[in-house]
């Protein structure tokens, strides 16, 4: 992850300070993963970078294991249809 890309989503979550970038990092390496496992393949576009921060403040902000995501953000499944 590019130091511009971890800034951008620190901003867009907005986050001060460095003490969760570890646990940015690995969302950020999990929505990729998410995101080439259905099947997106053009990683060029800010649609899938907007998919990254989608996907990473979903699971940011619910980290509670006692929190159930029932359901999948909208927005987010909306742009992963576009990508295809």
């Amino acid at each position: 992850m590019t130091e511009i890309f971890l800034e951008e989503l620190k901003g867009y979550l907005r986050i001060d300070g460095s003490e969760d970038d570890m646990v940015l990092a690995l969302l950020v390496e999990a929505a990729r993963e998410y995101l080439a496992d259905a099947g997106v393949k053009d990683d060029t576009t800010s649609r899938y970078k907007l998919a990254i921060m989608l996907y990473v403040a979903l699971h940011y902000e619910n980290r509670d294991p006692s929190i159930k995501i029932e359901k999948f953000n909208f927005a987010l499944e909306s742009i992963i249809l576009q990508l295809k």
